[in-house]
């Protein structure tokens, strides 16, 4: 059986942020695993993480937050258009959406890019050699999106959790939740605990 990590997550959330670096060490030692990455579309333009957040987050990880993002940190964030553009390369071009993540969190928590229109994604499209139709550039969830949610929804019940980040790591009828929040410090150290839990 080929393990799968199901990530849920939310672009615009800093611990899911910080925990795209753990995503990032297991795909590394299991370039073989089949990673889902699931936007949970949190934040729709309502509220944000706040600085409070941000100063946990920092604290507890190796991430870094750029002057930029730290001048809006108590702003509203709205991470809809992200999630439509995620939803639509794990579909279509699974391969790169780990890549595209990084490259999307790294504008906006470090050069400060709030993602919320077609202009501010050219960039990232055209490093990657990306052609999202237009309508993932709407100001609301796509339908794919939100069959995404539905599978989320899903996939929370049997967690028995629904806050995010979540890393789930299944083989065949196994399934484990791995505890993120034990890894943000020395991400590479997950590598272990997966490799415990496919033993």
């Amino acid at each position: 059986m080929t393990p799968e990590l199901f990530f849920i997550y939310d672009s615009h959330c800093p611990w899911s942020y910080a925990s795209t670096a753990l995503v990032n060490e297991i795909e590394k030692s299991y370039p073989e695993m089949v990673i889902h990455l699931w936007h949970c579309a949190h934040y729709d333009g309502d509220d944000c993480a706040g600085h409070t957040h941000v100063d946990s987050v920092s604290k507890q990880s190796g991430v870094k937050f750029g002057k930029e993002y730290m001048r809006f940190a108590d702003s509203p964030k709205n991470a809809i258009i992200t999630a439509n553009l995620m939803t639509w390369l794990q579909n279509k071009q699974p391969e790169k959406a780990l890549a595209v993540l990084n490259a999307l969190q790294t504008a906006h928590f470090i050069e400060g890019n709030p993602l919320t229109c077609k202009h501010d994604f050219s960039h990232i499209i055209e490093q990657f050699k990306l052609s999202p139709p237009n309508k993932i550039f709407k100001e609301e969830l796509s339908n794919e999106a939100q069959y995404t949610l539905s599978d989320i929804n899903e996939i929370q019940e049997v967690m028995g959790t629904t806050d995010f980040p979540a890393l789930l790591l299944t083989e065949g009828d196994k399934a484990v939740l791995l505890d993120h929040s034990l890894y943000l410090q020395k991400p590479q150290t997950i590598v272990l605990a997966v490799k415990e839990e496919l033993a």
